[in-house]
C-alpha cells in the first residue's frame, strides 16, 4: 500500500523538502524535458505571485545539481515516480551533472539602494562559496582556477 500524503505544502518553495516530507505535489517535472528539448539562451518564467516559480527553479536545481552540499543523497531518489524519471536517457545525460547556480533576490532588501547592493553581494558570495570544490576539478583550465 502506498504511503498516504498528509499535508499541503503551503509556503514551501524547496523541491527536496516537498518530496522528502509527506506533502502533496503536482508533478511539473515535464518542464525539464521541454527545456532540454527546446534550448534557448534564456528561459523566462512568468507567472502570477504564488504560482510556483521558485518551486520550479528549485526542482531544476535539484535535477541538474552536482557535487554540492544540497544533495545529501542521489538526485534520482527525489525524482522517483515522477514524469521525468521515465526519460531514462535524458536523466542519464543530464541529472546530477552540472554545478547549478541558483540565486533569489527575495533577501536583497534594504532601506537604501546601497544596503540592497550589500545584501545582493552577500547572496552572490554565499552561492559562489558552494562551488569551491570546482577549484580541484580536472575539467577546469588553469586560467579558470585563478582567483
Amino acid at each position: 500500500m502506498a504511503e498516504k500524503k498528509a499535508k499541503l505544502p503551503m509556503g514551501i518553495e524547496n523541491f527536496m523538502e516537498i518530496r522528502t516530507g509527506r506533502f502533496y505535489y503536482v508533478d511539473k517535472t515535464g518542464l525539464i524535458k521541454k527545456l532540454l528539448e527546446n534550448p534557448g539562451k534564456v528561459s523566462l518564467f512568468t507567472r502570477p505571485r504564488r504560482f510556483g516559480k521558485t518551486l520550479n527553479m528549485s526542482m531544476l536545481r535539484y535535477f541538474f545539481e552536482t557535487g554540492s552540499d544540497i544533495m545529501p543523497f542521489d538526485n534520482g531518489t527525489l525524482f522517483d515516480g515522477l514524469e521525468i524519471a521515465k526519460e531514462k536517457e535524458l536523466c542519464e545525460k543530464y541529472m546530477g551533472k552540472f554545478p547549478t547556480i541558483s540565486i533569489t533576490l527575495k533577501g536583497a532588501t534594504g532601506e537604501t539602494s546601497e544596503e540592497a547592493k550589500v545584501m545582493l553581494r552577500r547572496i552572490i558570495a554565499k552561492e559562489a562559496l558552494r562551488f569551491q570544490f570546482l577549484l580541484q576539478s580536472d575539467r577546469l583550465a588553469e586560467t579558470d582556477r585563478i582567483q
